[in-house]
């Protein structure tokens, strides 16, 4: 502002034009154009997926690299989209399209999709979703932050399953990440969301002092008790 007015022949203090910017609420333009990582990953969450690989290994001793999506806003994974020993660019760029017809299908309306720089995802990968719509975003080089929500999954996923299971060949694995996959979008209780899941909203508070007396509580145990799931008696 400051510059335009001086080509137009108005002498003005720069001191000047920022107390009227300042009285409007308006911070000065180089603030203004600075869109943060965080205020990118708030303003696109609902339209935000974010991807990752998982290393695990077999009884046998094999190598096994799990490839999942997550949604940003809403916590639930979209699909584990597949567990193999040889993750080639033909695989991941079939993943890729299977992510694309499953979002189609789902009538999801998706932008932006976040990954980190690991060789195992082919310039296919990339090319398969731009030709849907979805621009891929990098995270930085050894910022794993960036990719917040999909690590802290990783890590859940780690704990609460691969970390407690003896994995027996890739099928059992597939099985195993099928039911977890189950669990976490439907019934494990997520801080982030006030102990809801993804596809489960928290009920209403038992507020009867009566009936919280007569609860019947039942434990259903997934993947020979690795993980439990409660609720209430038929």
């Amino acid at each position: 502002m400051h510059g335009e007015l001086a080509a137009l022949g108005i002498k003005i203090a720069a001191s000047t034009v920022w107390e009227f910017l300042k009285a409007g609420g308006i911070d000065p333009a180089p603030d203004r154009s600075v869109t943060t990582w965080a205020d990118f990953l708030r303003s696109q969450a609902g339209a935000l997926l974010a991807c990752d690989f998982i290393e695990t290994v077999t009884l046998t001793g094999q190598r096994q690299y799990i490839l999942a999506v997550i949604e940003h806003a809403s916590r639930r994974a979209v699909r584990v989209l597949g567990a193999t020993a040889h993750p080639t660019a033909h695989w991941v760029g079939q993943a890729a399209r299977n992510l694309v017809m499953d979002l189609e299908n789902a009538g999801a309306a998706v932008s932006y999709l976040i990954r980190d720089r690991d060789a195992k995802f082919p310039a296919l990968f990339d090319q398969i979703l731009g030709d849907a719509g979805i621009k891929v975003v990098l995270s930085g080089i050894r910022m794993p932050q960036m990719n917040s929500v999909m690590e802290r999954w990783v890590q859940t996923c780690r704990h609460e399953l691969l970390d407690r299971t003896v994995i027996w060949n890739e099928r059992h694995l597939r099985h195993a990440l099928r039911e977890f996959e189950r669990h976490h979008n439907g019934r494990r209780p997520h801080q982030a969301m006030n102990q809801a899941a993804p596809l489960r909203v928290v009920p209403e508070p038992i507020a009867d002092p009566g009936r919280i007396a007569r609860l019947d509580i039942r434990r259903h145990d997934r993947l020979g008790g690795v993980i439990h799931e409660y609720r209430h008696a038929a």
